[in-house]
């Protein structure tokens, strides 16, 4: 499909209608159980929730937000001052607008909000990064009638979790809530830059407020159609969850009798294995002896996030692989 749309054409200004990208927005908002909200389309994550907290901002008025701890959004300007992490946010997007709080700590949340000055609370439903940490249903829930109550923009950030990965199209849907705005990048493309803000219809739309050079451009909007089009024929969100909810079985069996696994947890094809020793050589080991990456967290969380086509014999051969490995360590 790439192929074929970059023979036809592949980039045009903005300024001219791009049926793609309408394209797009109906069949992922269908997909996604959005189909009454609006679509903005950009480049990466991070612009994603730069845009995504722009608008919070405009819809308030107001500039302070709310982000959990151990947080990753992105390494751009507000995207970098949401994120947990003083090593890679320079003094010039240290703005003072953000305050850090315990992830699942409602009542911290509710007391912060009770202020009446946060433009938005952003949140990941299963942290990456930050080691697969995961929002339960109370804090949720509780979040979402809180910064109702207070007139505050609640967002998710799926960039990670989303896009089926957690067996479900996005995480939050797990939670039984309903985002102000959604951000989504990564699986969008499934490697093709591109990032996504999927918008309440409570945000009136205003020529101008939001724009961009190459975002929904012919390709990437190609690539997106053909993204939903293998999701949807070859059933990866219903697989993810069947082999992910498998793999984390087999994971907490083997955590039974393997002393060095600490704790597993995640959702579908998003699992976080936390050890008791350093994931530094463990991970050298899977790569060099066992041919099989994995990701990391902290410096002793094996980040498991294997593809969506992922099968049962393939999950067998990574759990024998990693017990390799620990009984070696």
């Amino acid at each position: 499909m790439l192929t074929a749309q970059l023979s036809k054409l592949g980039f045009y200004s903005n300024s001219v209608i791009n049926t793609l990208q309408q394209q797009l927005a109906e069949r992922l908002g269908k997909a996604c159980g959005y189909d009454d909200y609006q679509l903005f389309l950009i480049n990466s994550g991070a612009e994603a929730n730069e845009n995504a907290l722009k608008l919070a901002s405009f819809h308030t008025g107001r500039t302070r937000v709310l982000s959990a701890e151990k947080a990753f959004h992105g390494r751009t300007s507000l995207a970098v001052e949401v994120t947990n992490n003083p090593k890679i946010i320079a003094p010039i997007n240290d703005c003072g607008h953000v305050t850090y709080l315990p992830l699942n700590d409602l009542e911290a949340w509710e007391r912060e909000l009770a202020k009446g000055d946060v433009a938005a609370c952003i949140i990941e439903c299963i942290q990456g990064v930050g080691g697969i940490r995961m929002v339960n249903e109370e804090f949720a829930k509780g979040l979402q009638s809180a910064c109702k109550k207070y007139g505050t923009v609640l967002i998710c950030d799926e960039i990670q979790c989303g896009y089926g990965r957690s067996g479900k199209f996005f995480a939050h849907q797990w939670l039984g809530i309903r985002p102000d705005i959604i951000t989504c990048a990564k699986g969008i493309g499934n490697g093709f830059p591109m990032g996504a803000v999927i918008i309440s219809p409570e945000f009136k739309p205003v020529y101008g407020m939001l724009g961009t050079t190459f975002g929904g451009n012919h390709l990437a909007c190609t690539a997106a159609l053909a993204v939903l089009d293998v999701i949807e024929s070859e059933h990866l969100i219903e697989n993810a969850h069947e082999v992910g909810e498998y793999l984390i079985g087999k994971l907490k069996e083997m955590q039974q009798h393997n002393s060095h696994i600490v704790d597993v947890r995640g959702r579908g094809m998003m699992i976080g294995i936390e050890l008791d020793v350093p994931h530094k050589d463990v991970r050298s080991r899977l790569i060099h002896e066992e041919h099989c990456f994995t990701g990391c967290a902290s410096t002793n969380i094996l980040r498991v996030l294997p593809p969506l086509c992922t099968t049962k014999e393939m999950a067998d051969a990574f759990v024998e692989k990693l017990a390799k490995v620990l009984a070696e360590i």
